[in-house]
């Protein structure tokens, strides 16, 4: 028992827990009990990565416009492309920091797109934005949700959003919870791959992150959320 718990703990790179490596057990055929799981790892010194997960630097802000929040109102997305989610987090390399922007689908919590650079902009949130709008096409009743950030609320970022007939919603004042998924996937990912790991190129770190959304968090990780299955497996039997 303890080698296949070892094993799966190492498969994930020390990112699970015990609730998920009980979960892949179980998805094995193994029986065990989630209690025995927990102790056998934590008398084995296996403990999954985490660490404090911080905001992105405060930016200026001006007077471009805001929107409600419109996911106080909708129903739970039943399907891919009813609902997108959208945020930038910063990552710390060398003695500057650089920009990671996500777009991940609600429905599945799958990343369908993504960039790593070093200055964030409105063309930079744009292109992110573009990209996944060209790997999934969806239908024009797309509810797309970001933070009051002014990437989001610039001039060419609300047109190419037209363009496609999205509705932008926006969280409210002070309540970064309204994007709660997106915040989750950036703690997961500072916990699992950036944690007490040290980068020193933007090519090498897009790299790791690279590795860490496509062949990890969208095919291989187990989501407590999804009971316990991958954004793409549940995708496949949705």
């Amino acid at each position: 028992m303890l080698f296949q718990i070892r094993r799966i703990y190492n498969a994930s790179k020390g990112r699970y827990g015990s609730p998920r490596v009980y979960q892949a057990l179980r998805r094995e055929g193994v029986v065990v009990g989630e209690n025995r799981v927990a102790k056998l790892m934590q008398e084995w010194g296996m403990k999954a990565r985490v660490m404090r997960v911080y905001r992105r630097m405060t930016k200026r802000r001006d007077v471009l416009k805001t929107l409600p929040n419109y996911r106080l109102s909708a129903e739970k997305p039943v399907a891919i492309n009813r609902q997108w989610s959208s945020d930038v987090t910063y990552i710390k390399l060398g003695k500057k920091h650089v920009f990671l922007a996500v777009v991940l689908d609600l429905f599945s919590r799958r990343i369908i797109s993504w960039r790593l650079g070093e200055s964030l902009s409105a063309d930079f949130a744009r292109a992110t934005l573009r990209e996944a709008f060209t790997n999934r096409q969806p239908a024009s009743d797309l509810l797309f949700h970001t933070d009051r950030g002014i990437e989001y609320r610039a001039h060419k970022t609300q047109a190419l959003l037209n363009q496609y007939r999205v509705r932008h919603s926006m969280n409210r004042p002070g309540q970064c919870t309204d994007n709660a998924e997106v915040e989750s996937f950036f703690k997961t990912l500072k916990g699992e791959l950036l944690h007490a790991t040290s980068f020193v190129t933007l090519r090498q770190l897009r790299k790791h992150i690279k590795g860490y959304i496509e062949d990890f968090y969208n095919s291989h990780r187990l989501h407590s959320g999804l009971g316990y299955r991958t954004p793409i497996e549940f995708e496949g039997i949705n």
